[in-house]
């Protein structure tokens, strides 16, 4: 894993996990090593939970210039699910994302209030194109991020990962909210 200056490991590449180097670093005999896995214990569980069970998933691909990229996305249905989205989530799989839908193509606002975690915004048209990408959304900020035109979707991925992986505006998200004919 790469890491910051600061030495942290960027949002985009912590998966939450703790390996086996992980591990060992950490000590395998005796209080401390027992207390350490009970930490890296707490930590996974806490990671497991990182999703909201009552949000249903699907797999989204976006198709940039340069090859496919798969997603798993959590969907909101509900008002306070819209509402709540990631706030409060301390990370987010490198492959992971939030879809929130809307019924109609519309100018769209978002933000960061209660969001831990720097966010990539992409905003998709109904026919699956994206329209814009805001990177690297600052965590619990209250500015407005909008769309750059109409849309019918927000795809919140971790920040970074749109510029990590070559995805741009005018590239296609397949999923079956998105018509190709709009």
């Amino acid at each position: 894993m790469r890491r910051t200056r600061a030495g942290a490991v960027p949002a985009a590449e912590f998966t939450g996990r703790a390996g086996p180097a992980m591990l060992r670093r950490m000590g395998r005999s005796g209080p401390i090593g027992m207390a350490c896995a009970a930490v890296a214990a707490i930590g996974l569980a806490a990671a497991a939970r990182a999703q909201d069970p009552d949000l249903r998933r699907d797999e989204l691909v976006i198709e940039s210039a340069s090859e496919t990229h798969r997603f798993v996305v959590e969907l909101p249905r509900t008002p306070d699910q819209m509402a709540r989205g990631l706030m409060h989530r301390r990370q987010l799989a490198a492959d992971a994302g939030m879809l929130f839908l809307y019924p109609a193509d519309r100018a769209i606002t978002m933000w960061m209030k209660n969001t831990l975690i720097p966010l990539d915004m992409l905003f998709i048209a109904g026919d699956g194109r994206i329209v814009n990408i805001v990177e690297w959304a600052v965590p619990l900020s209250l500015q407005v991020i909008e769309s750059a035109g109409p849309a019918r979707g927000v795809l919140e991925v971790n920040g970074g990962t749109a510029r990590r992986l070559g995805i741009e505006p005018g590239d296609r998200v397949r999923y079956p909210a998105f018509a190709p004919d709009g």
